[in-house]
């Protein structure tokens, strides 16, 4: 289902949402494309941990973390049951950790920044509702396209 994000944006100028350019890729994969599932959480990546541990056959995870680059929202443990559970891609408004290790993985990452910290595991976090990352508002339901020029989202009613 991939089309590059200049292609897409030229097809749906006036409805696609793009995201501001503050993301940097540390996955293997830097192209792609699918149903967005959402979590809203602040320093606490339980609800990030839970859902990747879920299928994710075809969908990307979007994690709106608040922007914070005290903690890592996602480290290699959890990037790699995103992978084991066939997940296209995860893009963080935070940060990730063991960059190295998530530059080997077979999966989409975008985040703001790399950093040691971990969070805590309080179990908050809430699922499946809209958030707003990198200046776009996204839905759960969503298609989300990126590449090396950056995070396009179009509602699926009109992405044909």
């Amino acid at each position: 289902m991939f089309e590059s994000t200049c292609d897409l944006y030229d097809r749906f100028e006036a409805t696609a949402r793009v995201a501001d350019p503050v993301f940097r890729d540390f996955g293997k994969r830097h192209r792609f494309s699918g149903e967005v599932v959402t979590v809203k959480c602040f320093e606490d990546n339980s609800r990030v941990k839970e859902l990747l541990g879920k299928p994710g056959k075809g969908k990307v995870l979007v994690v709106d973390g608040g922007g914070s680059l005290r903690a890592a929202l996602m480290g290699d443990l959890i990037a790699k049951s995103a992978v084991d559970n066939g997940w296209e891609g995860v893009v963080i408004h935070g940060c990730v950790r063991d960059a190295e290790v998530l530059a080997g993985l077979d999966l989409g990452i975008k985040a703001l920044a790399a950093i040691p910290r971990k969070t805590v595991r309080n179990g908050e976090g809430q699922t499946g509702l809209p958030v707003t990352v990198a200046g776009i508002r996204v839905n759960p339901g969503d298609l989300l396209f990126a590449d090396a020029d950056g995070v396009l989202v179009l509602d699926p009613a009109e992405y044909k």
